[in-house]
């Protein structure tokens, strides 16, 4: 089971932080650093300093890590035109040494996209369709050769499709909770599929599907990677674990229900059950980016007992 870093920084964080956290979560052994993209923070909290790019924060740990992977769960696909988006994961890619991973999702925050100026489409979906043919079309173009796409929402003529990323592919992540649409699509242009925020239920009933869309689709089901988003709080205590649910204003019984909080033994017990569903990655939805030694202890006391 792979364990990694996911960040929230629309909540409230500078580059600095979310440097501070990727060279913890590189030392301490996690596999991947990942954060989301978004523009507005959620929920009663203020945000500031204000939101950071995800791009822009990704190629900046491309040079300031060696080791772990870098990606979005998930690039908001309202935010960027496919092409440009094709360009910035690529040249991350090179700057990475090719440690790059795209998560992709439709985009739907709409009160974000209002208050930045972003256009928020009815047919997001249908977009993201689109999305992913272009952006993984271009990167899978011969150099030399061009690529072109007519569809009903974006038009590329005679494209050189580069820059090329460094790795011959840049694994694609999808995800969610769609019992049709999502599985089918996962199914032709993901490498992982993730399920976020989801209970071991409806876990394995949501791998069910996108495996059998898989083999539909002509694939083996195991060709995908399935994996898991989940909050996450643990404590050596009872009481360490509530300071720290307090810190992000949830319930540790909320937490225990729906996440991974508790004992690093309770914890590494519930991985255990998402493992059985066949999930071989879990992000970690770390809240308070400023706990470092909440990190430090799910690597000493929760990793050293899936490795």
């Amino acid at each position: 089971m792979d364990l990694r870093i996911f960040t929230e920084p629309q909540q409230g964080a500078t580059y600095d932080t979310l440097l501070a956290v990727a060279k913890a979560t590189e030392d301490l052994g996690f596999d991947a650093f990942f954060r989301s993209d978004h523009f507005l923070s959620m929920g009663s909290g203020d945000g500031l300093p204000g939101p950071t790019d995800a791009w822009l924060t990704l190629a900046g740990l491309a040079r300031e890590t060696r080791r772990i992977r870098l990606g979005t769960l998930m690039t908001a696909g309202t935010f960027r035109l496919p092409g440009v988006l094709a360009i910035q994961v690529a040249q991350v890619d090179q700057m990475s040494g090719g440690r790059v991973e795209l998560g992709l999702g439709a985009g739907w925050f709409e009160q974000e996209h209002k208050a930045y100026g972003i256009p928020f489409p009815k047919e997001k979906f249908a977009r993201l369709e689109e999305q992913l043919a272009i952006v993984t079309g271009l990167w899978e173009t011969k150099p030399g050769d061009t690529f072109d796409f007519h569809g009903t929402y974006y038009d590329l003529t005679d494209s050189p499709a580069l820059p090329k990323p460094a790795q011959s592919r840049i694994p694609v992540l999808i995800g969610g909770h769609g019992a049709s649409r999502t599985p089918k699509l996962a199914a032709k242009y993901a490498d992982e599929f993730n399920i976020p925020f989801a209970s071991i239920e409806d876990s394995e009933r949501q791998f069910g599907r996108v495996r059998a869309a898989a083999e539909a689709a002509g694939r083996k089901a195991d060709d995908l990677i399935y994996s898991n988003a989940l909050v996450v709080c643990v404590g050596k205590d009872d009481q360490e674990v509530a300071r720290r649910a307090a810190v992000i204003g949830r319930e540790v019984d909320e937490l225990k229900a729906d996440g991974l909080a508790g004992s690093p033994s309770e914890v590494v017990d519930k991985i255990g059950r998402y493992a059985e569903t066949g999930s071989r990655r879990i992000y970690l939805q770390v809240l308070d980016l400023h706990d470092l030694d909440h990190l430090e202890l799910i690597s000493s006391q929760v990793q050293s007992q899936l490795s």
